[in-house]
């Protein structure tokens, strides 16, 4: 049986992999596909790429082609979430700050250094015409749980995190969301280890097509709301509208999304040049 890691959020974007796993699917091909959760986020995964904890990543777009640029040695291989990912702008609940213009030249709480939540408040600032040098403040949290406690201590301002994953900390007086910033791309893309992708070529590709199935299929699984609903602690309605704005994909990232999330990051000075589709993306 060969052993294969593999890393994500532990959210529901990611339900069509655990399905496919507890029904053993990977195992008809002697494939012992064994998932990783990674709370921490881009961040941490781009690490246990780098580290060979995992071979394969569920990973943010943008946050992959950074830590690509940066010497991280993996390809994207196609693109999971075609939409974009929506950003919630989270306070803490008693804070004094009610709109975008108030959080502007506080403390952004970051999961780490090349994070999602921390380019996203990159883009966030560029969205409101801030200041990039003056205006953006940052303190390392590492995760949900330690927004929590930066925001509700101060050690931070406020959090960008996925709208409906902190949504039930919203529903409890947790955290107050001032605002949206959705990412100005697809929000998911599955990233492999080079080495992985050169000696297990038809592994991979019989992974890759027992999710796309699952995937293509996903929002008629019955009940599939009530089921994530429960699993995630999510209201219904917040899931069924999740459902609504929520399209997965089956293909390869193509060269103009690349090239304009490149373009994005590299005028917002996140990585210090633009480099060529084949570096990035396995083709």
């Amino acid at each position: 049986m060969k052993k294969v890691n593999i890393g994500g959020v532990p959210e529901h974007f990611n339900l069509a992999w655990y399905l496919t796993l507890k029904n053993g699917e990977y195992k008809d091909e002697g494939i012992n596909l064994r998932w990783h959760d990674y709370p921490g986020g881009t961040g941490d995964m781009c690490k246990a790429l780098r580290n060979k904890d995992i071979d394969i990543a569920v990973i943010l777009t943008e946050g992959i082609i950074k830590d690509i640029i940066n010497g991280n040695p993996s390809k994207i291989v196609q693109t999971f979430v075609q939409t974009p990912l929506i950003w919630g702008i989270h306070v803490a609940h008693d804070s004094k700050y009610k709109s975008i213009e108030d959080i502007k030249g506080t403390k952004a709480a970051i999961s780490r250094y090349g994070s999602g939540s921390h380019l996203m408040a990159y883009i966030n600032a560029e969205n409101n015409n801030w200041d990039l040098e003056k205006d953006l403040n940052f303190e390392v949290i590492k995760n949900l749980e330690g927004a929590v406690k930066g925001l509700i201590n101060g050690d931070a301002d406020y959090f960008l995190w996925e709208k409906f994953t902190t949504k039930p900390l919203v529903d409890n007086g947790i955290f107050r969301r001032i605002s949206n910033c959705p990412s100005p791309w697809p929000c998911f893309v599955i990233a492999v280890r080079e080495d992985f992708i050169k000696s297990n070529k038809n592994d991979l590709e019989f992974i890759l097509s027992i999710i796309n199935n699952t995937t293509r299929e996903f929002k008629d699984i019955p009940s599939i709301d009530k089921t994530i609903a429960n699993r995630y602690k999510q209201q219904l309605e917040d899931v069924q509208e999740w459902l609504s704005l929520t399209e997965w994909s089956q293909d390869v990232i193509d060269e103009e999304t690349i090239m304009n999330v490149q373009k994005e990051l590299f005028a917002l000075n996140i990585i210090p040049k633009v480099v060529g589709y084949e570096t990035l993306v396995s083709i």
